[in-house]
């Protein structure tokens, strides 16, 4: 298991940029993509890093309000991605921003970014049921995973479920580690948080780094309801997932400090592919953003 406590620098270190020289764009920003125990990066570095770079590109005060991305080749772990930032319109209410992401010389990823200025008028927010159980009620994934083995989990992929991800992340029903936990249920719901306070991030304020723990975050369990209702658990062998396209819309601010949950649902699976859609909220019911995400799901 993990020999140091749990941190959420993982997700700071990975949305800290260095400005680069642009060579295609207006802007440039490179980022190096964060361990994991899989053959490729992980996908919200992505989603995440561009966020970053694309909020860096904005400063009039507008908020990122939306993000269109497709994942377009895997990333290399622990190497450096370069962000070329477009300014493609300012507007007095409204920014866009295109962001590709190049690694070994090739585009392997490339987003639209909406930002709002914002302005006076009527509100309405989606909620969750009652009845969801309260985090501190619910094992963590290290308290899940401490006594169980089985299917393709090794050591190191148990010790980054339990703790390398930056979040505590408690599910309802149980997780999909190793088995389904529960019933076969197109939806589920996840209590996320940070292991420790999220630390200032050079570049954005701290309300644009907690959009962007959110985008980073959201990629790990989005696709969860799907493989639940697939009967697929994550340490099922021949299992094969990745990422494809992705859109989030940020409808209103909230700090990270404390419990949010994910409300997530399968809304199709064929062909190899499979859609999840996903809600954030707060403990006292604020909807802070909406997430869709399209994946590939293979089992073999």
């Amino acid at each position: 298991m993990t020999r140091t406590p749990p941190t959420s620098a993982v997700f700071t270190a990975a949305v800290t940029l260095k400005p680069a020289q642009p060579e295609h764009f207006d802007l440039a920003f490179t980022a190096t993509t964060q361990p994991c125990p899989w053959p490729k990066a992980y996908g919200g570095d992505l989603v995440a890093q561009a966020a970053a770079a694309a909020m860096r590109s904005v400063t009039d005060g507008k908020s990122l309000h939306s993000m269109h991305s497709y994942f377009l080749r895997p990333a290399d772990i622990g190497a450096e991605v370069r962000y070329e930032v477009e300014v493609v319109r300012d507007g007095r209410g409204y920014s866009t921003r295109q962001v590709r992401g190049y690694q070994n010389g090739r585009t392997l990823y490339v987003c639209l970014a909406g930002f709002a200025a914002g302005e006076a008028g009527a509100a309405f927010h989606a909620t969750f049921a009652d009845d969801v159980p309260d985090p501190e009620t619910l094992p963590s994934s290290a308290e899940y995973l401490a006594e169980r083995d089985g299917g393709s989990m090794t050591e190191e992929s148990k010790a980054y479920w339990s703790g390398g991800r930056g979040f505590d992340m408690r599910h309802v029903p149980g997780p999909v580690y190793l088995t389904v936990e529960g019933e076969r249920l197109p939806h589920q719901a996840v209590w996320l948080r940070p292991f420790d306070p999220l630390r200032p991030v050079d570049g954005l304020t701290d309300a644009e780094r907690d959009l962007a723990a959110l985008a980073y975050v959201c990629d790990y369990t989005i696709l969860e309801p799907v493989l639940r209702v697939l009967d697929l658990s994550w340490a099922r062998p021949g299992l094969v997932t990745a990422s494809l396209d992705h859109a989030m819309w940020f409808h209103r601010p909230g700090p990270l400090g404390d419990w949010l949950l994910y409300v997530q649902e399968a809304a199709a699976a064929e062909a190899g592919r499979g859609l999840g859609t996903g809600r954030f909220f707060t403990r006292d019911h604020r909807h802070l953003a909406t997430v869709v995400q399209e994946g590939l799901i293979r089992a073999t």
